[in-house]
């Protein structure tokens, strides 16, 4: 397992490396630009919104690598406009609309709804402004997206819970806790998820989760056990982190001992801390740099006219636009077994900030020192 890991590694930062270089040649494979493109060289104008502020990659990683990229692109003369929606679909189609005033000449779009965005990327693209969508693949005309392959993510996540439950799989049942139905990606993850653990284990209840919410979860969860039994339930599939908290919250307080295993996603660092008590079992890691990267490079071209064929990886198509030109990044089972080889080799988090407080005694017994 740990080997495997280490390897998945490997191949993740080789990964960034490839976005990295592929960037690199973007601009001698950019044919004409168009005429409406950016005539003001690097000091260009770049739109930022992202959906929310409860999850915490959005404001610790995803925001700062972005600005950072981009500042590395243009020599520091580029200037990022950010904004933040508080998961509010409405809030963010007005964002859009203030960036279509300030004339940004690109704009990066981590969508609320990926569907209600639709119409503000239209209005985007035509004032002239490509639009890259980030993580979450947003409908109408987008120009270019990056994210990770979300229904490997479930995959990887429905394979975790298997090998924790063991040949206990079917001795009772699991709760799956989806993340938001106005997420595209909440349905990838649901359907990786389905695809592995559909026929190995008994699914006592499911729930798409409003919101994403930990508290939403946490009810969720504590309706799950009185419906079906706190004894009868064996393991939880939850699709991120955040949730991961407010479902082991809810396992507590009903007293369960020792909690069944629960998966997460995210790497957030109260996760990789739960995954270091035992309280919780696996995350998913996503590297979020080359992710942060993809976007800044691709959002970098297409305001200056440039071609990204020499960034993009694949195509994929979204419910309104076939062969989007897309960068999808490899992702990483985190559990106990590989944290130094992951997230602290990596920079995430430092060994220190993992093993505050309370935390020390398990750190040691896992040699995380």
């Amino acid at each position: 397992m740990n080997t495997r890991m280490r390897r998945a590694a490997v191949a993740v930062a080789a990964g960034a490396m490839a976005v990295s270089l592929a960037a690199c040649g973007s601009a001698k494979e950019a044919g004409d630009a168009p005429k409406d493109s950016a005539a003001a060289g690097d000091a260009i104008k770049i739109g930022l919104l992202l959906p929310e502020n409860q999850t915490a990659r959005y404001e610790k990683f995803d925001k700062p690598l972005i600005e950072k990229k981009i500042a590395d692109l243009t020599g520091g003369k580029a200037e990022v406009v950010y904004a933040n929606a508080k998961q509010d679909a409405t809030t963010q189609n007005s964002q859009v609309e203030t960036m279509i005033t300030n004339k940004v000449n690109a704009l990066i779009i981590d969508a609320v709804d990926a569907k209600a965005i639709a119409g503000s990327v239209k209005k985007a693209k035509d004032a002239g402004i490509p639009v890259v969508a980030y993580d979450r693949l947003a409908e109408g005309p987008i120009d270019a997206y990056t994210s990770f392959d979300n229904e490997e993510v479930g995959k990887v996540q429905g394979k975790a819970l298997l090998e924790a439950l063991g040949d206990k799989a079917k001795d009772g049942q699991i709760v799956m806790m989806n993340g938001s139905v106005t997420d595209p990606n909440a349905a990838l993850f649901k359907k990786g998820a389905h695809s592995v653990l559909d026929g190995k284990v008994n699914i006592g209840k499911e729930y798409d989760t409003k919101e994403w919410k930990p508290e939403n979860a946490n009810t969720n969860m504590a309706g799950a056990l009185s419906a079906l039994g706190k004894d009868k339930v064996v393991g939880v599939y939850s699709a991120n982190d955040g949730m991961a908290g407010g479902i082991i919250t809810a396992l507590k307080a009903a007293g369960l001992s020792p909690l069944p295993p629960v998966t997460g996603q995210d790497a957030e660092l109260a996760g990789v801390q739960r995954i270091v008590s035992g309280e919780q079992f696996m995350s998913v890691y996503k590297p979020y740099a080359p992710e942060a990267a993809a976007a800044a490079e691709m959002a970098v071209a297409l305001a200056k006219g440039e071609k990204i064929d020499g960034i993009i990886n694949q195509k994929v198509d979204s419910p309104t636009s076939k062969g989007v030109p897309s960068v999808l990044i490899p992702v990483v089972s985190l559990t106990k077994d590989n944290i130094k080889d992951t997230v602290v080799k990596d920079g995430v988090y430092t060994v220190e900030e993992i093993c505050a407080d309370k935390y020390a005694a398990a750190c040691a017994t896992l040699g995380l020192k």
